[in-house]
């Protein structure tokens, strides 16, 4: 499904209802959208990982303005502000009101750029795999760590020229140290769309990754937060995990790493990684139901 917002045409996805039948009425289930990572990638990652979770909520899958299906060819608007300010007017346009916003990776910073840009509009917030500043000199030791000195190099030569062959090096060398477990579906990252240009433009030596810093703007989020990571993730190693949640002073906040999971906590742990986001999103909707179930005066 295609809908128009901010100027350009979003893509997305949408799995069970809000509304379920609950005896004589009808019981209104959170909203669960989901910002997949990249920038250049889509929202497929997530599918069907996240599916056992529709249960419990409506899960949205959106493709970033410039990526997977969504419309936005402008590369002056390939901008963290622009892909937050995306994700309120998306929300609006199609009346999802409070939703539980997950960020993974490059999705966790737009939803960093979101949640403080729009401190009211989440119910809750999921910051996964992800890092409030670019630390290339931590992620390199780590990629070295993990894979040895060659492996580092493939990194080092992506992260700071990031041409054509730096990336497919990149792509075939030193994105399988992401998870140290292989993942159960081969055909993972095959079924994504890839838009290289919109992960050099912000990814790349001179892009606004290597300059975004969230860490003082993160006081300003104050609704419920999982910060969620692996311990054996390299490209957004927990020490970030750790680092955003010190920076979430004003928010109800909760650090999950996970032992033997690397980035995106799921592609290693499955059930693991989707109880934690199940136990999340279940706190949330009961302190929400609870609140709207008090008395007034």
């Amino acid at each position: 499904m295609q809908i128009s917002v901010n100027g350009t045409t979003l893509w997305f996805d949408v799995d069970g209802p809000v509304l379920v039948p609950d005896g004589p009425g009808m019981r209104e289930r959170p909203t669960l959208l989901l910002l997949h990572g990249g920038p250049g990638f889509d929202h497929t990652g997530f599918k069907p990982v996240m599916e056992p979770l529709r249960d419990l909520c409506q899960i949205v899958y959106l493709d970033h303005r410039g990526q997977g299906r969504s419309g936005g060819s402008d590369p002056s608007h390939w901008t963290l502000n622009q892909w937050a300010d995306d994700v309120r007017a998306f929300c609006d346009a199609l009346g999802i009101v409070r939703p539980i916003v997950l960020g993974q990776s490059f999705g966790g910073m737009v939803a960093q750029a979101y949640a403080t840009r729009h401190p009211d509009h989440p119910l809750a917030v999921i910051f996964s795999s992800t890092t409030a500043r670019w630390d290339l000199a931590l992620v390199l030791r780590r990629f070295e760590e993990v894979g040895g000195p060659a492996v580092r190099a493939v990194a080092e030569a992506f992260w700071t020229r990031m041409t054509d062959a730096d990336r497919d090096a990149y792509m075939r060398v030193a994105m399988t140290c992401y998870n140290p477990r292989a993942s159960a579906d081969p055909f993972l990252r095959s079924r994504g769309r890839l838009k290289p240009e919109v992960l050099r433009h912000f990814s790349g030596p001179n892009g606004e990754m290597a300059r975004m810093d969230f860490r003082a703007d993160l006081a300003r989020v104050r609704c419920p937060t999982l910060v969620l990571g692996g311990l054996a993730d390299p490209v957004t190693p927990h020490e970030c995990s750790r680092e955003i949640a010190a920076a979430l002073v004003n928010a109800p906040t909760e650090l999950v790493l996970m032992d033997g999971c690397g980035h995106g906590v799921w592609r290693d742990d499955p059930e693991a990684g989707i109880a934690v986001l199940r136990r999340f999103v279940e706190r949330v909707a009961q302190a929400r139901d609870s609140v709207a179930s008090r008395p007034e005066g």
